[in-house]
């Protein structure tokens, strides 16, 4: 699930981590750690006391860091989540706090920029992490940071419109145009991220190509005001430039496509496959992170 938006999110407090629906309960049998973890995840506000605990208990020491980034980063302090989430991400965890993970933050929830004026809300996850951890170094002004840091995460439209939000910042317009290449809009994240294309077309110079990206936003009806409203004004300001050039660039040729695809639905799904998959990074979260019994298992890719 992770990567899913939720329009509602319940049992929350001002400040406090956000939880999908409710807040587990913690086990009778609960040990004192775990006791001491779940009170400063779902009932504090403040990132210090994972820190503590952290300290205190080592084994536990790079799940309470990473919790205590995705708090401080709800906060807005992003050079220190930062540093706090890659501190935890540092640091291996024993079998106790993984079963903590996999029992009582699967609900856990954080709402996350990838790209501007578009929030996604993410359950913990591998996903969830990297890419708050992508938008801090994007607003402490590391876009290189912010797109090397994407690089272990499974292709999802989250992940893609972070990305190509990078992408775009460093001028890779090339790559952005190669990674969205069949991308279709079925929902409000891919029509973002076919405004994104368009941008870096009409960059390069392929004005039929960007125009053909933007009437792709406007042909579904149930896309958002304010993306429709950008394709508009985008389409308008497009033409505007080829009357001021009458003779503009010739077409850059299209990236290829990646063969050995039969559904479109398959080709709407992977019109991201630029997104690279680090195995050894996804193997140690599974290790760390992951439920039980997912320790030892192979990553797909």
């Amino acid at each position: 699930m992770g990567g899913a938006i939720w329009g509602v999110l319940r049992g929350k407090a001002a400040g406090r981590i956000d939880v999908a629906g409710d807040v587990p309960r913690l086990k009778r049998l609960a040990g004192k750690t775990a006791k001491s973890v779940y009170d400063a995840v779902f009932t504090s506000t403040e990132p210090d006391r994972l820190i503590t605990l952290a300290r205190t208990y080592p084994g536990w020491a790079g799940l309470c860091y990473v919790i205590a980034g995705l708090l401080v980063y709800k906060h807005g302090g992003y050079l220190r989540a930062s540093e706090l989430l890659q501190r935890g991400l540092s640091i291996r965890i024993d079998d106790a706090a993984s079963q903590f993970s996999s029992s009582y933050l699967r609900r856990v929830v954080t709402r996350i920029e990838v790209a501007e004026r578009i929030d996604v809300s993410v359950l913990f996850s591998e996903e969830s992490v990297f890419l708050a951890l992508s938008h801090c170094f994007r607003e402490t002004g590391q876009t290189a940071e912010a797109l090397d840091s994407l690089a272990s995460l499974p292709p999802s439209l989250p992940s893609a419109l972070a990305r190509c939000t990078a992408a775009v910042a460093l001028e890779r317009h090339a790559d952005v145009v190669a990674w969205t290449e069949g991308l279709r809009n079925t929902d409000d994240l891919s029509a973002a991220l076919l405004l994104i294309r368009a941008q870096s077309l009409r960059t390069l110079g392929e004005r039929e190509a960007a125009q053909a990206a933007l009437v792709e936003v406007l042909r579904r009806k149930k896309t958002s005001l304010a993306l429709r409203n950008d394709a508009l004004t985008d389409r308008a300001l497009s033409k505007l430039e080829v009357r001021r050039r009458p003779n503009p660039r010739p077409l850059v040729p299209r990236a290829v496509a990646r063969r050995g695809r039969s559904k479109p639905e398959e080709a709407e799904l992977d019109a991201v496959d630029g997104i690279r998959k680090d195995i050894e990074v996804r193997r140690m979260w599974n290790k760390d992170f992951g439920e039980p019994g997912d320790q030892g298992r192979e990553p797909d890719g």
